[in-house]
């Protein structure tokens, strides 16, 4: 018998897939008729508030006169400004990650003690199962490394031997596993996929070193030679820090609460969150922010022509060049209008990075695009909100510049942000709340059976 190819789109499938085209649409003014805020936000992007939460807040608007205006975005980890908790790292010339992983996990700055024990529990769990590299992640390697990493995580439920208890110690354990084990199976994914499928290089396994912190372990684990400037270990950490929270409201984190509140186990939920990050338009826009900036690159002759440059990011927004999907990517925010406060923090240290590694030309074509981007775009869009560079439009640009391959930039995302994913999974537990299900309007007619021989 000949073997089925899995992956082909057979005529029947075409055809089937046309019936659920045309049939499953809804048009936009039954939205409108209902008012059902689409996305749960509204118009203004305003969210629909579903929960509540101590480990982060976001901050767009402030009210003046009575009335929400737009103000510079700020963000706080469990009520302190991340810009202050960046600049305590700084000034002291610390790696900062675990620190501001320990605080959203438990709600308060750690003592030199606690952040050391911490530390050390992480490094503790920094060990996969006997085997589990050879078995799990060489045998099976995958083109995408956000589904390997998902995959990874749901066998390790097979080698937990409590794995569906979800009282709080047991999670949290399961959760302090995962944050450890995250770089890992990232970087290991990523090897095995570049051996096997992609450029046939030698394949190398570098065990994380304990003194290391996560941003330096990634970095050593990650290079044949295991170097790496300080530089580039601190705006890594830098790049975990900003990536760790961002409110309960983003697609991966409501995701956790919503899987979460079912009961199921800890893996099943940060498997889900993982499907959540994976999507364009959620941790993996910053890959298409780099590959928009080649574009520009080969397609705009003189960088610091400000006329040259605007005309072509026009030509974006009207579908006429990069992929033609009218949208100048890295530019605007959900929540955020006239400034993205981890865009603000980044882009200091992005200048420091782009000076050490020669690239100072490049860094201007961001600052200049930046800069003309929310002016090109307010003359062509109906503006509910102010527009500004958000995170994902200068962490592509670091990533590159640290030599990082693009495969992992999405898997770093979760490497950071399986703490916030584990700080809102234990929220939601110990809140423990009824499972979340809203409510969705049918809008189809009703209509009478009809029989087989009728049809």
């Amino acid at each position: 018998m000949e073997k089925r190819n899995y992956s082909e789109i057979t005529p029947q499938i075409k055809k089937l897939a046309a019936v659920c085209e045309s049939d499953g649409f809804i048009t936009s003014d039954l939205y409108e008729k209902y008012k059902v805020n689409r996305g749960l936000r509204d118009l203004k992007g305003k969210g629909v508030l579903t929960g509540l939460t101590e480990i982060s807040e976001i901050e767009a608007k402030k009210v003046v006169d009575g009335e929400e205006v737009p103000c510079h975005g700020r963000l706080f980890y469990r009520g302190y400004d991340v810009k202050d908790l960046v600049g305590g790292v700084v000034k002291d010339g610390r790696f900062g990650f675990e620190e501001i992983s320990y605080l959203l996990l438990f709600g308060s700055l750690p003592t030199s003690t606690e952040l050391t024990e911490f530390k050390n529990i992480l490094a503790d769990y920094r060990s996969l199962p006997n085997s589990f590299v050879r078995d799990i992640i060489m045998k099976a390697p995958s083109s995408d490394m956000m589904n390997a990493l998902a995959r990874s995580v749901l066998t390790l439920y097979a080698y937990d031997k409590n794995p569906d208890d979800i009282s709080v110690p047991n999670v949290l354990r399961q959760c302090l596993q995962l944050i450890a084990l995250f770089p890992m199976l990232s970087v290991y994914g990523f090897q095995a996929y570049d051996y096997y499928i992609g450029n046939g290089k030698s394949f190398f396994i570098h065990e994380p070193l304990p003194e290391l912190s996560t941003s330096e372990n990634i970095l050593h684990m990650l290079r044949l030679d295991s170097k790496y400037t300080p530089l580039e270990a601190k705006i890594l950490d830098l790049a975990l820090i900003l990536h760790a929270e961002h409110g309960g409201g983003n697609n991966s984190t409501f995701t956790t609460h919503v899987v979460s509140s079912s009961g199921t186990d800890t893996y099943s939920a940060i498997a889900a969150a993982l499907g959540s990050l994976k999507g364009p338009k959620h941790g993996g826009a910053n890959i298409k922010v780099v590959k928009m900036f080649d574009n520009i690159k080969e397609n705009v002759k003189d960088w610091a022509d400000d006329e040259e440059v605007e005309a072509y990011l026009t030509k974006i927004l009207h579908k006429e060049a990069f992929d033609n999907a009218g949208l100048i990517y890295g530019m605007g925010h959900a929540i955020y209008s006239l400034s993205d406060p981890r865009a603000e923090l980044f882009k200091t240290f992005v200048k420091k990075l782009s000076d050490e590694k020669h690239l100072e030309g490049e860094y201007m074509l961001y600052s200049t695009i930046e800069r003309l981007a929310p002016k090109v775009i307010a003359g062509e869009r109906k503006m509910y909100k102010g527009v500004s560079a958000n995170i994902d439009f200068y962490s592509g640009f670091v990533y590159r510049m640290l030599g990082l391959p693009e495969e992992l930039y999405t898997p770093l995302f979760a490497t950071s942000r399986i703490v916030g994913w584990s700080a809102h999974r234990i929220e939601e537990i110990v809140n423990a709340g009824k499972i979340i299900r809203p409510a969705y309007m049918a809008v189809h007619p009703r209509r009478d059976y009809t029989e087989m021989s009728e049809r």
